[in-house]
């Protein structure tokens, strides 16, 4: 193994070994297989590739805000890199500003949803999400004088995932049943990427 080879190897592991790595890795499956799904689907019935990129990103008012959403949660999760570079505890700052523009992010899909016609999830994966990220910037002298501690802002996080993650089960059960392989994929790979955001939000409760 050359040390070209050695060095992507060690910088990925490295990468990975934060929560940051872990929120973009899920974004980034998220977003190109969801993109590519979308596509395969929109092309099978004769609509061009470029219209269907066209229609995932900003087809309509929910899709561009769920759009604006993703750049916005990219953004958090270097920040969250940066923070937690040389492991626990984090940069405190860094950290302060991956959650502040993960909040905005999570207000931008809620908006998103809610255009689409999804409260449930806009309440949940939005507003509750937004809630506890907003509540874990806050700083530490103004979270010690609350009646519970800052872990349980990092707790409604946690919680906000739950309901999105029990949609794709049923997606997947759904899909299973019927046999359809596409849906079964897409389903998997959306179980997959809540798995590295839980364990990155896990892991940033050991903030």
């Amino acid at each position: 193994m050359t040390n070209h080879a050695i060095s992507f190897k060690d910088e990925f592991a490295q990468r990975l070994s934060g929560p940051g790595g872990l929120y973009n890795l899920g974004n980034g499956l998220g977003l190109l297989g969801g993109l590519s799904f979308h596509v395969a689907a929109a092309m099978a019935v004769g609509v061009t590739g470029w219209s269907a990129l066209s229609d995932y990103f900003v087809g309509s008012l929910g899709a561009t805000a769920i759009t604006v959403a993703m750049l916005i949660f990219f953004w958090s999760g270097e920040q969250y890199h940066k923070a937690w570079a040389h492991g626990a505890p984090p940069d405190g700052r860094l950290n302060r500003s991956g959650d502040v523009s993960s909040g905005w992010g999570a207000l931008a899909l809620g908006l998103g949803l809610f255009l689409m016609g999804q409260p449930v999830l806009a309440a949940t994966a939005g507003l509750m999400h937004a809630a506890g990220k907003f509540g874990s910037a806050l700083p530490e002298r103004m979270q010690r004088r609350m009646p519970f501690g800052p872990a349980v802002f990092r707790a409604v996080v946690v919680a906000s995932r739950l309901p999105a993650l029990a949609a794709v089960g049923l997606q997947l059960q759904s899909a299973v049943h019927l046999g359809d392989t596409q849906g079964m994929a897409a389903a998997g790979l959306l179980v997959l990427c809540y798995g590295l955001w839980l364990k990155a939000d896990v892991a940033l409760m050991r903030s």
